[in-house]
């Protein structure tokens, strides 16, 4: 991500844009409504024009910080992938039994899917670009190492203590807990329309997160028989 390198006197800038001498929170600005608007739009849609009048500065300045377009599309991956492995680390799953963590953890990735529709539209954009822009980022992939070894420990701290049965890829288990946590927001619209329902009511949030939970649970078990 780019890091602040502005002046005092540049960051400043003029009442007009409505620049502030906080290049940081002026960063944080822009990503968060870049977000919103590759998020609804993709990398192809979105408009910088739009960002920057949406927070009041200019694309100069936007690119000034992030170098171009794509560098600031990636920025804001990187600050999502951030942002929910940060919150993740709060967690703390290694202070709890091992089920209860796990079901702390996918409780949580469906919740923060739920929450972060942005999130979810940003990562079938970058699928559709086959990847080649997260490819780049050194930062997300990085941030991704401590989250597939907090699964890993979790995982065999169960099997350690005969709650849960050994034979499991703990990457497997991570691509399932945010396999459920993703289709229930990136295929939400069709679903309903197909369906005829509305997983947006707090009753069906509330039911379908406790159906995943328990089905990412009663999978791992040890009362589950083994993998061949």
């Amino acid at each position: 991500m780019a890091t602040s390198r502005i002046s005092t006197t540049t960051a400043r800038g003029s009442g007009k844009t409505g620049r502030t001498n906080d290049p940081e929170r002026t960063m944080a600005n822009i990503l968060e409504v870049a977000t919103r608007e590759f998020g609804e739009k993709g990398l192809a849609g979105a408009r910088i024009d739009a960002i920057a009048d949406a927070t009041h500065t200019s694309k100069r300045m936007i690119y000034y910080y992030f170098g171009s377009k794509e560098g600031l599309y990636l920025a804001v991956l990187e600050e999502a992938y951030r942002r929910m492995r940060v919150q993740e680390a709060a967690l703390h799953l290694e202070d709890l039994p091992p089920e209860e963590a796990l079901r702390r953890l996918v409780a949580y990735t469906f919740d923060h899917h739920r929450s972060n529709e942005p999130f979810i539209r940003l990562v079938m954009s970058e699928n559709i670009h086959r990847g080649q822009y997260l490819a780049r980022s050194r930062v997300i992939q990085e941030l991704n190492v401590p989250a597939i070894t907090a699964v890993r420990a979790l995982y065999e701290r169960g099997v350690a203590q005969g709650v849960f049965r050994p034979g499991i890829d703990p990457l497997d288990l991570h691509a399932s807990i945010s396999a459920l946590a993703f289709f229930s927001v990136s295929n939400r619209h069709t679903f309903d329309l197909i369906f005829k329902r509305d997983s947006t009511d707090p009753e069906v949030v509330r039911r379908r997160r406790d159906e995943v939970v328990e089905m990412v649970v009663r999978y791992v078990r040890a009362d589950q028989p083994a993998r061949a």
